[in-house]
């Protein structure tokens, strides 16, 4: 592999490398994929301070309204740590692949959860089927408690069924618009009754709640289970065909390829390992060619993550990570709607480039130089300052020294830049000093390039 294929990968399959780590991968593909999978194959959760709900009962809930309600004010919060945990763990993973995957597996089993502990369960749940058998993964799904709360799982009852899960079931994550009936919907809704979880997210089958009459679903008929319903979807190669378009718009081009997509599905469908897939994807020529480099727009996570990598950066205060998601349009934990963020040229409008454009010197830097009184960045970060910095970051310029040290400053761009430099920035760029790395590091990272891997 050239080093330019390698840089590819990692940004598809993570969030980067650098050159020192880059220098020590084999040349030869094989074998940098079969390492990029045995790094992946533990699972490490996340896990934040939780001891706020020990010994709380749910009699405890019922009984003390004040209670509650003081339960939930502190459940809000420790989204905030639950979000700051896993955007470290993006930052530090000890499972590269297998976190990427969990990154793409969140937008599109997509679930918002007020309750952290279920949102903790559920994200781990993500994490652990992440490269797994997907058939398992959408039965574990149909069974956690932040789902069957999201898409009213536990309203779903004999006599008086709830539609929103079957319909999404089919519809977001596993067949695509226009591949199922309305009766398919309402049958497959009445295998599901009776779903539940206890206090603690566990999951519970109310058998007094089910429907245990005969249901007629794409075809077939039994006194089927939600799992049954499961298994039937799978049994039609649609759903080989949707995922793997979904891996390849995130993975390899936002622009489907019809030929790749439907030789992705012929792999998938064999046995729906996820694994396989994504070995099937690293490994093929079509991966490497030049138009699927530097051509995906990074989203706000990957752009984010990406630049602490480079240069690992240390927030005075854990919320202001929060805040920059908000402002660059992506919160972990807190999807726009159940069919999630759309991705690619969503992710940036005239306002947004702008402030991404900007972070980079204010992040590495502390130097924000604003255009005008409606400067975006402006706008966004220092209303309620009054002038003053609004947030504080320790960024680690010794690593990146270290890491970067076998690159010529000149040659920088190589590695912090992923797609072609137009002749506008190439023109931009020639004249700069590059005496100094690390502003020249945050120059590249302030170009229009560098919002693409």
């Amino acid at each position: 592999m050239t080093p330019k294929e390698s840089q590819h990968l990692y940004w598809r399959a993570g969030f980067g490398i650098n050159p020192t780590a880059l220098k020590t991968l084999p040349k030869n593909r094989t074998r940098v994929i079969e390492k990029l999978f045995a790094d992946s194959k533990a699972v490490t959760p996340i896990s934040i301070d939780l001891s706020f709900m020990d010994g709380v009962t749910i009699q405890d809930i019922r009984n003390n309204d004040k209670f509650a309600q003081e339960l939930r004010v502190k459940s809000r919060k420790k989204l905030a740590d639950l979000n700051a945990t896993w955007i470290n763990q993006l930052v530090h993973p000890k499972e590269l692949l297998r976190e990427k995957m969990t990154l793409f597996w969140a937008n599109h089993f997509t679930c918002k959860e007020n309750h952290v502990v279920f949102a903790q369960k559920f994200n781990n749940t993500l994490r652990a089927h992440a490269l797994g058998d997907f058939k398992n993964c959408v039965k574990a799904i149909s069974k956690e408690a932040a789902m069957l709360k999201y898409l009213n799982g536990k309203q779903n009852r004999k006599n008086q069924p709830n539609e929103n899960f079957a319909r999404e079931l089919m519809e977001l994550f596993t067949l695509g618009e226009g591949h199922y009936s309305e009766k398919d919907i309402k049958e497959s809704a009445r295998a599901f009754t009776g779903y539940n979880h206890d206090f603690y997210g566990n999951f519970r089958f109310r058998a007094k709640q089910h429907d245990n009459g005969l249901k007629t679903f794409f075809g077939k008929t039994g006194n089927f289970s939600g799992d049954d319903i499961i298994d039937i979807i799978l049994e039609d190669k649609q759903c080989a065909t949707y995922i793997s378009s979904k891996v390849y718009r995130y993975f390899v081009n936002p622009k489907p390829n019809k030929q790749h997509i439907d030789a992705m599905a012929e792999v998938f469908f064999k046995d729906y390992n996820i694994e396989n897939l994504m070995r099937f994807v690293f490994m093929s020529d079509l991966f490497y060619d030049k138009e699927n480099i530097g051509t995906k727009i990074k989203s706000p996570i990957e752009y984010l993550v990406g630049m602490v990598n480079t240069v690992p950066v240390e927030f005075e205060r854990e919320k202001d990570i929060l805040k920059i998601q908000k402002v660059l349009g992506q919160t972990l934990l807190n999807p726009p709607n159940v069919a999630g963020w759309k991705g690619d040229k969503a992710w940036i409008d005239a306002n947004i480039i702008m402030v991404r454009l900007k972070l980079p010197s204010m992040m590495l830097n502390n130097a924000f130089i604003p255009s005008n009184e409606n400067d975006e960045f402006r706008k966004q970060f220092f209303k309620k300052k009054k002038g003053k910095f609004p947030f504080k970051t320790q960024p680690n310029w010794e690593s990146f020294s270290e890491k970067y040290r076998v690159v010529e400053t000149d040659k920088l761009q190589n590695y912090i830049i992923q797609c072609p430099i137009n002749k506008g920035t190439a023109d931009f760029l020639e004249p700069l000093n590059k005496t100094s790395k690390q502003e020249y590091c945050i120059q590249l990272m302030s170009l229009p390039e560098y919002q693409m891997c």
